[in-house]
């Protein structure tokens, strides 16, 4: 083996580390086993995926420009401009329910376990009567706004708290207009490039520079695998964006699209997975697409628009052997899965602080599975008691009148015993209701975690299971694996194997 093979070899290697020593901020998480060293070409969403954003100041910048278009174009009062958005109203996962004023989470089955008038959580009883009907939710529906990217959580945000405004300040309140009003605010502020000039101006305070994506993207490109760019977002912010994060942070890349073998902004996902549209070349230094079908993909040039069957085709990769990075559940997993077999893998920023929680509420929630076990044996013992009762109660009624002595003294025995355990049972009930409240508030004081929802996985966090292959907090974590490293799931036991 040569010195500069060697050298190589160890350069690919480096930093890699085993599951145990690496940090839960830095793991990548997978669903279904994987080996990267089938993976020929990785293609990366830009944002929130390469590009991370200040999420608190984004929101609030989003907000403010809503708030001016829905006064400025839409007829509502300046008062609104005073009101209070909080950002912990929202989390990836939940769902408006526009004509309603409602907003709730659902767990995998679509059981509607929380709901919110504005900021008003919805009682028991509330939930049950405009929820827990005959017919199933369908979330296709055109009267449910499904949130799940964060780039929608500020319409979450907005609507719970005008929703509180409107109930306020209008006797017969339209839930259904307020939240087309804000939809098409915040698409003005995107169409007329207000949040996206705003968001150049000071990249520094809205995109976060993460120091380990270069090395990253020269690591899987140093073991031979190519790699692409596929935004929605159009050339001229693209290129703002990723010079700001990769230009000169090594010398061997001149520029950011030197990582990359293909650039392809203006995507339109999901329409790349599903339609038919062709590729055109971009002017780098107009931002102009041109008009003619492009015939082929050279890497040294950027294309915008395109379909992943004419992808496959100029690129000569397809199926599994493609690894595509996304932050959108639908519109980079789902549809992705449902139309191509490539693998996928999700960024989810949220997932840090998800973990940071469950290690710091580590012994509560041990804590929690160990009183749920008791309290199903509890309840095993209320259930055999209760069966005793009505079996001495049964005998009561057909004995002799000598044996009724007896049988009433073992009838009030049993009582007593069942009355005691439910006594236990409801003691123990509140306590884990209280244990419960204080690890979801942890993690979200409305909404608990974003992949649990009661003591079920979230639909949210059902969907990450089934469509994304691998699921990480930022996609320079894959720095901390070899470019050859075979992801494993874990087996996964279904109740009656635990």
């Amino acid at each position: 083996m040569s010195g500069d093979t060697k050298a190589q070899i160890d350069a690919l290697l480096s930093g890699v580390r085993r599951d145990i020593d690496i940090s839960t901020k830095q793991r990548i998480y997978c669903n279904r086993n994987l080996r990267m060293d089938g993976i020929e070409l990785i293609g990366w969403d830009m944002d929130y995926t390469l590009a991370l954003y200040n999420q608190e100041r984004l929101e609030k910048l989003s907000i403010d420009l809503t708030l001016q278009k829905l006064v400025a174009n839409h007829g509502y009062p300046a008062e609104i401009m005073k009101l209070s958005f909080p950002s912990n109203l929202a989390i990836r996962g939940i769902v408006l329910d526009c004509p309603s004023g409602n907003v709730f989470k659902m767990d995998h089955h679509g059981y509607v376990g929380r709901v919110f008038h504005g900021t008003r959580e919805l009682s028991k009883e509330e939930r049950a009567e405009q929820y827990r009907t005959d017919s199933r939710i369908r979330l296709s529906s055109d009267r449910y706004r499904w949130i799940d990217t964060l780039f929608g959580l500020p319409d979450a945000v907005m609507y719970m708290t005008m929703v509180d405004w409107i109930d306020g300040h209008e006797q017969e309140p339209d839930y259904q207009k307020l939240f087309v009003d804000i939809r098409k605010s915040i698409d003005e502020a995107h169409r007329d490039d207000t949040l996206k000039t705003a968001i150049k101006a000071d990249m520094p305070g809205y995109v976060v520079k993460d120091p380990g994506l270069a090395e990253m993207l020269h690591k899987f490109r140093s073991s031979g695998k190519k790699q692409f760019l596929l935004t929605n977002s159009y050339y001229p912010y693209t290129q703002a964006v990723m010079e700001y994060l990769l230009d000169g942070e090594r010398q061997a890349y001149p520029s950011w699209q030197n990582y990359f073998d293909y650039i392809i902004v203006g995507g339109t996902k999901p329409g790349f997975f599903n339609d038919q549209n062709p590729f055109f070349e971009v002017d780098v230094k107009t931002g102009v697409a041109s008009d003619k079908p492009a015939t082929e993909l050279h890497g040294d040039r950027v294309y915008q628009g395109g379909n992943i069957h004419t992808f496959e085709e100029f690129t000569q990769v397809s199926g599994e052997r493609v690894l595509y990075v996304g932050d959108h559940i639908y519109g980079d997993m789902i549809r992705l899965k449902k139309s191509r077999g490539w693998r996928t893998a999700m960024v989810l920023q949220e997932l840090a602080l998800e973990n940071d929680c469950s290690e710091r509420y580590a012994q509560e929630i041990r804590d929690l599975e160990v009183l749920d076990r008791r309290r199903r044996n509890l309840q095993s013992e209320i259930d055999y008691e209760a069966l005793m009762l009505k079996q001495i109660q049964r005998l009561l009624d057909n004995c002799e009148e000598a044996l009724k002595p007896r049988l009433v003294a073992a009838k009030k025995q049993s009582r007593t015993t069942l009355d005691s355990l439910r006594t236990r049972s409801k003691a123990m009930h509140d306590e884990v209701t209280s244990l419960e409240r204080s690890i979801e508030r942890s993690y979200n004081p409305h909404w608990g975690a974003m992949f649990r929802e009661g003591a079920a996985t979230s639909r949210f966090g059902q969907q990450v299971s089934d469509y994304a292959d691998l699921y990480t907090s930022r996609a320079s974590n894959f720095l901390s694996y070899s470019p050859l490293r075979y992801f494993r799931a874990p087996r996964k036991a279904m109740p009656h194997e635990m």
